[in-house]
């Protein structure tokens, strides 16, 4: 995807808004203010209309409206890993001010999880320190606004299943996700074979 597809020539978009792009998946929506990105929002089942009217709940005090050329760079970005790029999305700057501090450090390592790679929410809980805590990184991961910029769709519950996913179309959404980046559970085979 091109930046001119999310940005008119000549357009330098908002300080800050919202704005819907289309991905692999179906609609996405992403929210940012300045120099950060606010949120994502996963397409939601009933397509484009409804993640738009979910957008509008998430972020009342946001319009939505042009982005930016470098919004538009993340949404291009994040689109392309919706199709199988190998972009890890590090160096999106996010907005984590009103996030809990245990929540930063477990949305922190989930961004070093490679596309393609998962981890477990026992695995993701020693891996902080806190061995005990897989359920509190699950409700972590719940509260996930920036998937999949955080992609809390390469963490999974314990012997292989999916655990939780809240986008649009649940656990189905998070396995075609996996699909989509060659994932292996168990480090053998792809979740899903892919048609040449």
């Amino acid at each position: 995807m091109s930046l001119q597809a999310l940005t008119a020539p000549g357009e330098q978009g908002a300080a800050s808004g919202y704005a819907l792009f289309p991905t692999a998946i179906g609609h996405c929506g992403m929210a940012w203010h300045g120099a950060l990105l606010v949120g994502v929002q996963l397409p939601e089942d009933a397509g484009e209309a409804q993640t738009r009217a979910r957008m509008q709940r998430r972020f009342p005090q946001l319009a939505e409206c042009t982005m930016p050329p470098p919004v538009a760079a993340w949404a291009a970005r994040v689109a392309a890993l919706l199709q199988g790029a190998h972009d890890d999305l590090c160096d999106v700057p996010l907005a984590l001010d009103t996030v809990p501090p245990f929540n930063a450090r477990v949305y922190a390592l989930a961004r070093r999880i490679p596309p393609g790679k998962t981890m477990t929410y026992g695995e993701m809980a020693a891996a902080l320190g806190e061995p005990g805590a897989a359920r509190a990184v699950g409700q972590a991961l719940g509260h996930n606004q920036f998937a999949p910029v955080v992609p809390c769709h390469r963490i999974l519950a314990a012997n292989g299943r999916t655990g939780g996913f809240s986008a649009g179309g649940g656990a189905a959404t998070k396995m075609r996700m996996l699909g989509i980046e060659g994932a292996c559970l168990g480090g053998t085979l792809p979740l899903f074979a892919h048609d040449e």
